[in-house]
């Protein structure tokens, strides 16, 4: 437990730091308190012993440890309003009427480009389900299945068939699947189509059964994730000036595998989450801090978005930015799906 003054003293360490990198003394902290060097002193040992600061060796000024930035954005923080940028350059940035990809895209840049870290999406998660289909003959024994999801997303798969279909057989099949089965995942066309495969002719039913599995494989894509600026962690002097942490951090770049696995743990939480390093077992080194917000489409949660920086960032600033983007591309999406 911290008393006022102890708390007040660790949040202008943690601002002080936070503006100019240099470890805090105790003259430094005089300044801005009505408080004796020796005093201050005193409550900065206390602070120590609860592992909230610590001395580097070469200083006798003290910085946050991950502990003290968690107490800090956890309970001490104020984001503020963030005016991001006039209304016309939102919309060059975050198109409303863009395809999905382009605003997924555009999201990992805004959010770079606001920060100069790396601004990272992970895509929409691929519908189990599916709104309407349709076959088009590209040649002989090629057909493009085009698959459109309930979102609004649109999917194309190439079918190699073992012979040619005629368009009005094409027609007719992608008309009994869409009359019998939109609004199911494939994976229940499958198990519905068993029984009525025996009714149709067999080219018919050759061609349901190739149109089930791959869009079933679809479906079953795994998420990937968009990453942009992740160069510019290499103009950031607290990450530059450890090759291990900088290979730790572009190994997670590169892997993606524990990205993806935090991205997907913080869709399933509300709001803005904040994961520090040496605090989360989720971020691969101490001085690096994963900030995420969920995006959604219609209000469902479709995918998450953030940004990867120094534990040392100005949070009242990034977090702001985040939420913002989220709810940005959530608009973007959910008026592209509104306009399928």
């Amino acid at each position: 437990m911290m008393d006022d003054r102890a708390r007040a003293l660790l949040k202008a360490l943690i601002e002080r730091y936070i503006d100019d990198g240099q470890p805090v003394g105790s003259r430094t902290l005089s300044k801005l308190f009505d408080l004796s060097p020796a005093t201050i002193r005193n409550v900065m040992a206390d602070l120590e012993e609860m592992g909230l600061i610590h001395s580097p060796h070469t200083s006798a000024g003290r910085v946050p440890t991950p502990r003290g930035y968690r107490l800090f954005v956890d309970t001490m923080l104020t984001a503020q309003p963030f005016e991001l940028m006039p209304a016309t350059d939102v919309r060059d940035l975050m198109p409303t009427a863009a395809d999905p990809s382009r605003a997924v895209n555009a999201a990992a840049a805004l959010l770079s480009n606001l920060t100069q870290f790396a601004g990272v999406v992970l895509t929409p998660r691929r519908s189990q389900v599916f709104r309407q289909i349709e076959f088009i003959r590209l040649s002989e024994k090629r057909i493009l299945l085009i698959i459109v999801t309930p979102d609004g997303d649109v999917q194309n798969r190439i079918l190699q068939m073992p012979r040619d279909y005629p368009a009005i057989t094409l027609i007719e099949a992608a008309n009994f699947f869409n009359h019998n089965f939109a609004g199911k995942s494939f994976a229940e066309v499958r198990r519905t189509l068993a029984g009525d495969l025996a009714r149709l002719q067999e080219d018919i039913s050759r061609l349901m059964q190739a149109a089930v599995e791959v869009g079933a494989r679809a479906a079953d894509e795994v998420d990937t994730v968009v990453i942009s600026g992740e160069r510019k962690l290499l103009e950031i002097n607290d990450l530059a000036g450890d090759m291990d942490r900088l290979r730790k951090t572009f190994s997670m770049f590169e892997k993606k595998t524990d990205l993806l696995h935090l991205l997907d743990i913080s869709s399933r939480a509300q709001g803005v989450q904040i994961y520090i390093g040496g605090d989360s077992q989720l971020v691969p080194t101490e001085d690096l801090t994963v900030i995420t917000a969920p995006y959604g489409v219609d209000g469902r949660i479709v995918g998450t978005l953030g940004v990867i920086g120094p534990t040392r960032m100005a949070y009242e600033r990034v977090i702001p930015i985040v939420d913002i983007t989220a709810r940005m591309l959530s608009n973007a999406l959910s008026h592209y799906s509104s306009e399928r």
